[in-house]
């Protein structure tokens, strides 16, 4: 009996491949976004403020296979651990399927279109701004609070 449920349905994130792994990512941007921790809580907020790398137009990274060697802070969500799950958007497919939950309808996987990302408006394209022009004390300024539509 062949099982025909997509790779994420029947993988962990563990036995993923690296082309699979890849193709996970929704490329919305929100992961590229500088965020807020409060050190007594842990609990983390976005921001609208950009890493340097991330095309504010385009919602990618402009240099995604240099990306760590041009921001070494970059977070490298592979191996996922329960620090970097609080550090992904909810809408994350990473922390969506270590949570046990299912990608959204309109994840790029699902939907079999990349555009869609956008039309749902999960996507950081056009809605952000560069760290290079904001100072890392004004970050609270640029707050965003996210639900799970896209809005904001």
């Amino acid at each position: 009996m062949t099982d025909d449920r997509p790779f994420w349905e029947t993988l962990s994130l563990d036995e993923m491949n690296d082309q699979q792994w890849e193709s996970l990512c929704d490329g919305c941007g929100r992961c590229c976004l500088q965020k807020l921790e409060d050190e007594d809580t842990g609990e983390v907020w976005f921001t609208r403020v950009s890493c340097i790398q991330l095309d504010g137009d385009s919602g990618r990274c402009k240099d995604y296979c240099n990306r760590f060697s041009k921001v070494p802070d970059c977070l490298a969500v592979r191996p996922l651990t329960e620090q970097k799950i609080s550090w992904l958007p909810e809408t994350c497919a990473y922390r969506k399927l270590a949570q046990g939950e299912s990608l959204e309808s309109w994840h790029p996987l699902v939907s079999g279109n990349r555009q869609s990302v956008i039309s749902a408006g999960i996507s950081v394209a056009g809605r952000c701004v560069s760290e290079a022009d904001v100072a890392a004390e004004d970050y609270f300024h640029y707050l965003i609070y996210w639900d799970n539509a896209g809005d904001d």
